[in-house]
């Protein structure tokens, strides 16, 4: 009986020094506490710890019986690692504040200028679809300011920041509604009207220059091969030779007495292989993707005029990495362009909005 009256005392009594405020109390639930955040930062595996609801619950019960002072010190669970970290920036923070110079350039070439970053950018922001290489070949072309793809690339993923969307807008497009060996292809494209149209176009190889389009609403045969081949090469000189692929319309009896009659010799490509006729298949892949894919024409005469503009900034104003930056007129000897000064420099549109180039003011 006397030893039941000691265990009861004894509960009392702990049961009273738990309800007091602070005391016992404060200290297990502190103990519990610190017990269960070093379980939590053994277990983790990432940066900060990884809480679910029952230890969010746990701690959450015991805080009640802690200090509010107390609460913000042991809510901190700081690893050793994280504690040698911490004295390691500070030492390279105070060997840094102490020898470091007081000038905050850094050492080494300054870079591009900001007039030259800036016409990257808008040169890139107004012709998506243009390359780093085109682009330092444009600025050489047009500043006279040597400066390599590379450098481009960096000033791109440093500046650059296009947003969704960008290209031609929805008014724009509803508002388009040393001459010696020269080639000859042609390809289909469709009008408004879903209307097959065959474009024949003739290139100068050795400056990559346009020499004309010709369209055709219907199929080729014979004559109307001819005749699209003498209205391109009326107003010019003929060349030397004339290359063409294994097509069989350029097997034609008419096809073949009009080169005679003009005094051109006729060069075919290995059959089937498309890479031995390389610079008129490229130009026709130019034209589609750089034109006649952000474009829509209602007729023959809607194309031509189209195809017309076209071949006026291909000659003019389109740099080439085969020319060395140059465009086919300059090649030619035809054209010298007038270099534009990174100060003092206007935008002009070409092909009806879709491409726009830095000229001179």
């Amino acid at each position: 009986m006397k030893v039941l009256f000691l265990l009861s005392a004894h509960l009392f009594i702990l049961i009273a020094k738990l309800i007091r405020p602070g005391g016992t109390k404060a200290v297990i639930a502190e103990n519990l506490v610190l017990k269960h955040q070093l379980q939590i930062v053994a277990r983790s595996r990432h940066r900060a710890p990884n809480l679910v609801a029952a230890d969010r619950l746990f701690l959450g019960f015991w805080s009640l019986f802690l200090r509010p002072s107390r609460i913000r010190k042991s809510a901190v669970i700081l690893r050793p690692s994280t504690l040698f970290r911490f004295h390691q920036y500070l030492v390279q923070r105070k060997y840094r504040l102490l020898f470091s110079p007081r000038t905050r350039s850094k050492p080494g070439p300054k870079g591009p200028s900001e007039q030259l970053i800036h016409a990257i950018i808008e040169l890139k922001r107004r012709n998506p679809d243009f390359g780093c290489p085109r682009i330092a070949l444009i600025i050489s072309s047009i500043f006279g300011v040597e400066i390599d793809k590379d450098v481009v690339r960096r000033v791109l993923a440093k500046h650059y920041h296009p947003k969704p969307g960008d290209g031609p807008s929805w008014l724009t497009l509803i508002g388009h509604m040393k001459d010696s060996l020269w080639s000859v292809d042609w390809f289909r494209c469709e009008s408004i009207t879903l209307k097959s149209h065959w474009v024949m176009v003739v290139m100068d190889q050795f400056t990559r220059r346009v020499i004309g389009f010709a369209v055709h609403p219907q199929d080729i045969d014979g004559i109307s091969l001819c005749r699209m081949f003498n209205s391109i090469i009326v107003v010019v000189s003929m060349p030397h030779y004339l290359s063409s692929d294994n097509h069989p319309l350029f097997e034609y009896h008419r096809w073949k007495s009009n080169l005679s009659v003009l005094g051109v010799d006729h060069i075919k490509t290995v059959p089937y292989v498309p890479i031995s006729h390389p610079f008129v298949e490229r130009l026709i892949g130019t034209i589609r993707r750089e034109f006649l894919d952000h474009v829509l024409f209602w007729n023959a005469t809607d194309l031509e005029r189209k195809l017309e503009e076209f071949r006026q900034y291909y000659n003019d104003h389109r740099v080439h990495a085969s020319l060395n930056g140059d465009t086919p007129m300059e090649a030619s000897g035809h054209i010298l362009r007038r270099q534009a000064d990174l100060h003092d420099f206007h935008w002009k549109s070409y092909c009806r909005d879709l491409v726009q180039l830095p000229v001179a003011a």
